[in-house]
């Protein structure tokens, strides 16, 4: 594997670069919908056995391995790898391209796992070395929200003193790292909202209670929210993708739902958010006549970097890439990830490592594009990294 100029790489990481880039094709060709990794969770398991790594299973497709330090006691830290992929086609035309149709790792988890297998060899093979515990996390269902609770709720995070967590990134280039504190990726709340009314022929309005009518306007009466219930300054997204209603030109819709997302980076801005919209939901249906019910699905919480584990990431970056590419403010996403759920039980790092060559526009795609891709040298400095934060943290711990 060539690698980039001024990248410093171990001996370890090196020689096991073209085993990961084999394993990240492996998981690109046999990708597995939120749930439903079966498979990529077998093979995640038989490479843990091959290196004599002790693991429990997480949910049917999840994994915790525990690499226990020989050296003595010390702290613990996890290490995470999302292994779900998206419901999508891949066009990407490679060798490794998909081979379940119209399901696709357009978000790289198919490296997060490979690379975080990569330094489980690495850091099993100097568990001499190390006092403490590090734990590496299989998790499936990110993309759903529905992955990281399941280690919460097992209680695989109440001993844990630090959480890390890589996503790769086609927006930045090959050879730059991402440490950045606070707010990184927004919230995300799924609102479903079902009005019910009474039909009757459209040409006796009066005697019907339209359910369509009173759908609309709660919608457009959500968009105050962010206009007037929100301050300026405070990034918020209330949006509806979804609107059923009606069976008949000429018949009172007697029932209408609709669907949408809250976005938020903070824990009380969601709070305050998601309570008006359930309360103009409720009070506007009534205003019409009708009723509301609503469901909310807690996808995902705000993704909070810990501001003193980022600064640790960006002095654990800078020995690998050096500190001129190592970026340690960028803009906000409103995207969603679900490692969230992981820093609200303990203090800890959500980077990312650049995916992207500037020299070849096929990785130029973005997540969740079919044609999605990366450049694979990548993988090596996401595997260094994985190893380095984990050791430097607990040889200061």
């Amino acid at each position: 594997m060539s690698t980039l100029e001024n990248i410093n790489l171990s001996k370890d990481v090196v020689e096991g670069a073209d085993e990961v880039i084999a394993l990240r094709r492996h998981f690109h060709s046999h990708p597995e919908a939120s749930l439903k990794e079966f498979e990529t969770i077998k093979r995640i398991k038989e490479e843990l056995s091959a290196l004599d790594i002790a693991y429990v299973s997480v949910g049917e497709t999840g994994a915790l391995a525990t690499i226990t330090g020989k050296a003595g006691t010390g702290k613990t830290v996890l290490l995470r790898a999302d292994i779900d992929a998206l419901e999508l086609q891949d066009a990407t035309d490679k060798p490794y391209t998909s081979k379940n149709c119209g399901l696709n790792h357009a978000c790289g988890h198919d490296g997060h796992t490979s690379t975080l297998l990569g330094a489980a060899k690495v850091l099993k093979k100097r568990e001499n070395d190390f006092c403490g515990t590090i734990k590496l996390a299989f998790q499936q269902a990110e993309e759903i929200g529905a992955g990281a609770r399941q280690f919460v709720q097992a209680g695989h995070v109440k001993d844990v003193d630090q959480v890390f967590g890589i996503h790769l990134s086609s927006y930045d280039p090959v050879g730059k790292i991402i440490s950045v504190p606070g707010p990184t990726n927004a919230s995300c709340d799924i609102f479903k909202v079902k009005v019910k009314g009474l039909s009757g022929h459209v040409s006796r309005p009066d005697l019907g209670r339209d359910a369509l009518l009173s759908a609309a306007s709660i919608i457009v009466e959500l968009q105050s929210i962010v206009a007037r219930e929100v301050s300026p300054l405070d990034t918020v997204v209330v949006g509806v993708g979804v609107l059923n209603a009606g069976t008949r030109y000429n018949v009172i819709a007697n029932e209408a739902s609709f669907e949408g997302t809250v976005r938020t980076f903070s824990h009380e801005t969601r709070k305050n958010v998601l309570e008006s919209v359930e309360r103009i939901s409720k009070d506007t249906a009534k205003s019409h006549k009708t009723s509301a019910e609503i469901e909310i699905y807690n996808a995902a919480a705000p993704l909070i970097n810990d501001t003193k584990s980022a600064e640790f990431g960006q002095k654990v970056a800078a020995g690998i890439v050096g500190s001129e590419n190592v970026i340690t403010s960028e803009e906000k996403s409103l995207g969603a990830d679900d490692f969230a759920d992981f820093l609200a039980e303990a203090p800890g790092l959500y980077a990312r490592v650049g995916t992207k060559n500037p020299d070849n526009e096929e990785t130029w795609y973005g997540h969740h594009h079919e044609n999605f891709d990366i450049d694979e040298r990548s993988l090596a400095i996401a595997t260094q990294f994985y190893v380095n934060y984990a050791l430097e943290y607990l040889a200061r711990s």
